[in-house]
C-alpha cells in the first residue's frame, strides 16, 4: 500500500504509544524532526529507526531543517554550530564566486555527514530567497545573497554537498519569501510586486535551481498573480508560476500547515494544499489531534505525485568517503573571518 501524502512530527524524543499507533494506521510519506526531539546521537538514531518500523519503509523520508545560523536544530554538544547562508555569500564578495560556493558545498556535505549518521535523510536546505531591503527579518542572514545569479550558484552548492554525502536537499521558499514583509509562521504575507519583476527578480534562483528534487512552498500571497490565496494552496501560482514559469518538476511540499500564514482548519488547510497541487502536505508540530485531521485528507501517493517522490527518493547515492577530520579543519579555515 503507498503512503500518505503526508509529512508529520512527533511530540519528544520517543514516540508515545499513541503515535506509534497512529502511524501504523496513516503510513505518512516522512518524518520531520525539531529540537523537541533531539537529546543525544544515540537517541536521535533510535527515534528515525522506531519511526521506519512503524511505517515499514527502511528509506522512508526523515526529514530536518538545518541550514546552520539561526535554524540549527542540532547543536553543541553532540555536533558542531555551522554558519548561517550569509557567511558564504560574503565570503563569495570577497574572495570570488569560486570560494564561496566551494565553502557552502564543503560545509553542507559536513550537515550531511552529521545527518546521515542518525538516519536522517532529508535536509530543509537551501534557501534560495532574495536578502531584499525591505524583506522581513525571518530571511534575512539565511540568504545566500541579493542577487538571483549569486543565491543560486550558492544554494546549488549547498545542495550538491548535502546529496554528495547522502542526504537530499528541499529548495525553498518556492517561489519567493524574500520580499514578504510579515514573518509566514505568525501572519500572511503579502508582496504587492509586479509579476514581470518578481520574474526578474524573486522567482529567477528558483528557475536556475528547478532540477533540484524537492522543494517546499512559501506561504505568501503574490497579489499580481493570485491576490486571494498564498502560494501553498493557489491552482494559479502552482500551475503557471512554480510548475511553469519555473519548470520545477519536483516533489512539492507545502510549508508547514500549522503556521500563522494559514486560515481554517487543519483538514481544510490540507485539502486547499492537495487541490492547488501539492505533492506532499508538512506539518511539524507534532500535536497529535491535528496530525490525524492532517492525515485524514492526505490521499495516498499516486501518479505525478508518487512518481515524483519517487524520483526524489531515487537521488540518494551511494556516498564517497571523507577524511572528517581535514575536512573540517579546512572548513574553519575557509569561514574564518579574514
Amino acid at each position: 500500500m503507498p503512503p500518505r501524502a503526508f509529512i508529520t512530527g512527533c511530540a519528544g524524543t520517543r514516540l508515545s504509544v499513541e503515535e506509534e499507533a497512529f502511524l501504523l494506521d496513516t503510513a505518512p510519506w516522512g518524518l520531520i524532526l525539531f529540537r523537541r526531539n533531539i537529546e543525544t546521537p544515540a537517541q536521535v538514531a533510535d527515534l528515525v529507526r522506531a519511526f521506519r518500523a512503524r511505517v515499514g519503509r527502511p528509506d522512508a523520508p526523515v526529514l530536518i531543517d538545518q541550514e546552520g545560523g539561526r535554524v540549527q536544530r542540532l547543536g553543541p554538544p553532540h555536533w558542531p554550530v555551522y554558519p548561517p547562508a550569509s557567511v558564504f555569500a560574503d565570503l563569495a564578495e570577497r574572495e570570488g564566486a569560486a570560494r564561496g560556493a566551494e565553502a557552502a558545498r564543503l560545509g553542507a556535505r559536513l550537515m550531511a555527514q552529521d545527518l546521515a549518521a542518525l538516519g536522517i535523510n532529508v535536509d530543509c536546505v537551501p534557501c534560495a530567497d532574495l536578502r531584499l531591503p525591505e524583506g522581513h527579518g525571518i530571511i534575512g542572514d539565511r540568504a545566500y545573497g541579493d542577487t538571483p545569479e549569486q543565491v543560486a550558484a550558492l544554494a546549488r552548492a549547498a545542495a550538491e554537498g548535502l546529496i554528495a554525502g547522502g542526504v537530499l536537499p528541499v529548495l525553498k521558499h518556492i517561489p519567493g519569501h524574500g520580499r514578504a514583509r510579515a514573518d509566514s509562521h505568525e501572519s500572511l504575507p503579502v508582496v504587492e510586486t509586479s509579476r514581470a519583476e518578481l520574474e526578474a527578480t524573486d522567482f529567477a534562483p528558483f528557475r536556475l535551481l528547478a532540477d533540484l528534487p524537492l522543494a517546499m512552498t512559501a506561504h505568501v500571497v503574490y497579489a499580481a498573480i493570485d491576490p486571494e490565496h498564498p502560494a501553498t494552496t493557489s491552482t494559479r501560482v502552482i500551475e503557471e508560476v512554480i510548475r511553469g514559469h519555473i519548470g520545477f518538476d519536483g516533489a512539492l511540499m507545502s510549508d508547514d500547515l500549522s503556521m500563522g500564514a494559514l486560515a481554517g482548519s487543519l483538514a481544510s488547510r490540507a485539502q486547499a494544499a492537495f487541490a492547488a497541487g501539492c505533492d506532499l502536505a508538512l506539518h511539524c508540530n507534532g500535536r497529535l489531534e491535528e496530525m490525524r485531521d492532517v492525515a485524514a485528507h492526505s490521499p495516498r501517493l499516486d501518479g505525478d505525485a508518487a512518481r515524483r517522490c519517487a524520483a526524489a527518493l531515487a537521488c540518494l547515492a551511494p556516498v564517497a568517503s571523507l577524511e572528517l577530520a581535514q575536512a573540517r579543519a579546512r572548513f574553519s579555515d575557509m569561514i574564518a573571518p579574514s
